[in-house]
Protein backbone atom coordinates (compact mmCIF):
# COMPACT_ATOMS: atom_id res chain seq x y z
CA UNK A 1 0.00 0.00 0.00
CA UNK A 2 1.26 3.80 -0.84
CA UNK A 3 2.15 5.99 1.56
CA UNK A 4 -0.86 8.12 2.25
CA UNK A 5 -0.32 11.73 3.99
CA UNK A 6 -3.02 12.90 6.26
CA UNK A 7 -3.33 15.72 8.98
CA UNK A 8 -3.52 14.77 12.65
CA UNK A 9 -7.11 15.05 12.28
CA UNK A 10 -7.74 12.84 9.81
CA UNK A 11 -5.65 10.51 11.38
CA UNK A 12 -7.00 10.80 14.63
CA UNK A 13 -10.61 10.04 13.17
CA UNK A 14 -9.41 6.65 11.36
CA UNK A 15 -7.93 5.61 14.72
CA UNK A 16 -11.44 6.47 16.32
CA UNK A 17 -13.21 4.41 13.72
CA UNK A 18 -10.59 1.50 14.35
CA UNK A 19 -11.47 1.72 18.13
CA UNK A 20 -15.26 1.72 17.88
CA UNK A 21 -15.50 -1.14 15.09
CA UNK A 22 -13.20 -3.29 17.62
CA UNK A 23 -14.66 -2.40 21.07
CA UNK A 24 -18.85 -1.99 19.69
CA UNK A 25 -19.04 -3.71 16.64
CA UNK A 26 -16.77 -6.78 17.02
CA UNK A 27 -19.07 -7.85 20.79
CA UNK A 28 -21.97 -7.68 18.59
CA UNK A 29 -21.38 -9.68 15.55
CA UNK A 30 -19.50 -12.09 17.86
CA UNK A 31 -22.89 -12.44 19.90
CA UNK A 32 -25.13 -12.69 16.97
CA UNK A 33 -22.82 -15.57 15.97
CA UNK A 34 -23.42 -17.32 19.59
CA UNK A 35 -26.83 -16.72 19.42
CA UNK A 36 -26.82 -18.10 15.87
CA UNK A 37 -25.22 -21.02 16.67
CA UNK A 38 -27.38 -21.75 19.74
CA UNK A 39 -30.44 -22.26 17.42
CA UNK A 40 -29.36 -25.43 15.91
CA UNK A 41 -27.82 -27.15 12.54
CA UNK A 42 -25.71 -24.60 11.36
CA UNK A 43 -25.86 -26.43 7.87
CA UNK A 44 -29.10 -24.35 7.14
CA UNK A 45 -28.68 -21.24 9.52
CA UNK A 46 -29.33 -18.49 7.46
CA UNK A 47 -28.77 -16.43 9.96
CA UNK A 48 -25.53 -17.89 11.20
CA UNK A 49 -24.40 -17.71 7.81
CA UNK A 50 -25.44 -13.64 7.35
CA UNK A 51 -23.59 -12.80 10.88
CA UNK A 52 -20.09 -14.69 9.93
CA UNK A 53 -20.33 -12.86 6.49
CA UNK A 54 -20.79 -9.55 8.36
CA UNK A 55 -17.61 -10.52 10.28
CA UNK A 56 -15.60 -10.82 7.75
CA UNK A 57 -16.60 -7.92 6.45
CA UNK A 58 -15.80 -6.24 9.39
CA UNK A 59 -12.57 -7.66 10.12
CA UNK A 60 -11.80 -6.70 6.13
CA UNK A 61 -12.17 -2.47 7.05
CA UNK A 62 -10.50 -2.81 10.63
CA UNK A 63 -7.02 -4.25 8.06
CA UNK A 64 -8.02 -1.74 5.23
CA UNK A 65 -8.09 1.58 8.31
CA UNK A 66 -4.89 -0.09 10.50
CA UNK A 67 -3.10 -0.77 7.07
CA UNK A 68 -3.92 2.79 5.88
CA UNK A 69 -2.44 4.88 9.39
CA UNK A 70 0.02 2.14 8.96
CA UNK A 71 1.41 3.76 5.94
CA UNK A 72 0.08 7.45 6.78
CA UNK A 73 2.75 10.45 6.88
CA UNK A 74 1.53 13.46 9.40
CA UNK A 75 1.25 16.05 7.57
CA UNK A 76 3.57 19.11 9.30
CA UNK A 77 0.70 21.87 9.21
CA UNK A 78 3.34 25.00 9.82
CA UNK A 79 5.03 23.97 7.07
CA UNK A 80 2.57 24.74 4.48
CA UNK A 81 2.79 27.50 2.05
CA UNK A 82 0.77 29.61 -0.25
CA UNK A 83 3.33 30.23 -2.51
CA UNK A 84 2.34 27.57 -4.78
CA UNK A 85 -0.86 24.88 -4.70
CA UNK A 86 0.62 22.22 -2.50
CA UNK A 87 -1.93 19.68 -0.32
CA UNK A 88 -3.54 21.41 2.25
CA UNK A 89 -4.26 24.61 0.97
CA UNK A 90 -7.48 25.91 -0.09
CA UNK A 91 -7.71 26.99 -3.85
CA UNK A 92 -9.61 28.91 -5.58
CA UNK A 93 -10.06 28.60 -9.30
CA UNK A 94 -12.17 29.52 -12.06
CA UNK A 95 -13.20 27.92 -15.69
CA UNK A 96 -12.16 29.91 -17.78
CA UNK A 97 -14.98 28.96 -20.24
CA UNK A 98 -17.91 29.26 -18.06
CA UNK A 99 -16.76 31.76 -15.39
CA UNK A 100 -17.71 29.81 -12.76
CA UNK A 101 -15.69 29.56 -9.69
CA UNK A 102 -15.17 26.98 -7.47
CA UNK A 103 -12.82 26.69 -3.97
CA UNK A 104 -11.31 23.50 -2.90
CA UNK A 105 -9.06 22.45 -0.38
CA UNK A 106 -6.52 19.74 -1.41
CA UNK A 107 -6.45 16.79 1.02
CA UNK A 108 -5.12 13.10 1.64
CA UNK A 109 -7.57 10.50 -0.57
CA UNK A 110 -8.41 9.22 2.88
CA UNK A 111 -9.97 12.71 3.80
CA UNK A 112 -11.42 13.80 0.27
CA UNK A 113 -15.27 14.59 0.79
CA UNK A 114 -16.74 16.79 -2.48
CA UNK A 115 -19.50 17.62 0.08
CA UNK A 116 -17.02 19.43 1.87
CA UNK A 117 -15.01 20.83 -0.80
CA UNK A 118 -12.61 18.80 0.09
CA UNK A 119 -10.92 16.87 -3.19
CA UNK A 120 -7.82 14.34 -2.95
CA UNK A 121 -4.29 15.37 -4.57
CA UNK A 122 -4.91 12.30 -6.54
CA UNK A 123 -7.84 13.73 -8.83
CA UNK A 124 -6.79 15.09 -12.03
CA UNK A 125 -8.11 18.12 -10.98
CA UNK A 126 -5.51 18.63 -7.84
CA UNK A 127 -2.96 16.98 -10.04
CA UNK A 128 -3.39 19.71 -12.29
CA UNK A 129 -3.08 22.45 -10.05
CA UNK A 130 -0.18 21.33 -8.07
CA UNK A 131 2.63 23.40 -7.92
CA UNK A 132 0.91 26.40 -9.73
CA UNK A 133 0.41 30.48 -8.86
CA UNK A 134 -2.24 32.48 -8.53
CA UNK A 135 -2.64 34.06 -11.79
CA UNK A 136 -1.82 30.80 -13.35
CA UNK A 137 -4.09 28.84 -16.30
CA UNK A 138 -4.17 25.31 -16.52
CA UNK A 139 -5.53 23.03 -19.09
CA UNK A 140 -6.62 19.77 -17.13
CA UNK A 141 -7.93 16.35 -18.56
CA UNK A 142 -10.85 15.39 -16.72
CA UNK A 143 -13.24 12.33 -17.50
CA UNK A 144 -15.04 15.11 -19.73
CA UNK A 145 -12.90 16.29 -21.53
CA UNK A 146 -9.81 19.12 -21.10
CA UNK A 147 -11.09 22.37 -18.79
CA UNK A 148 -9.37 25.59 -18.60
CA UNK A 149 -9.09 26.99 -15.09
CA UNK A 150 -7.08 29.84 -13.61
CA UNK A 151 -5.77 30.20 -9.85
CA UNK A 152 -7.66 33.08 -8.10
CA UNK A 153 -6.48 32.66 -4.68
CA UNK A 154 -4.47 30.32 -2.66
CA UNK A 155 -4.55 30.35 1.17
CA UNK A 156 -4.50 27.75 3.97
CA UNK A 157 -6.79 25.32 3.98
CA UNK A 158 -6.55 24.34 7.51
Amino acid sequence: MAVSYMTGEGYNKILAEISYLESVKRPAISQQIAEARDKGDLSENAEYDAAREAQGLLEAKIAQLKAMISNARLIDESQISTDVVQIMNKVKIKNTKTKATMTYTIVSDSEANLKEGKIAVSTPIARGLMGKKVGDKVEIKVPSGTISLEILEISLGI
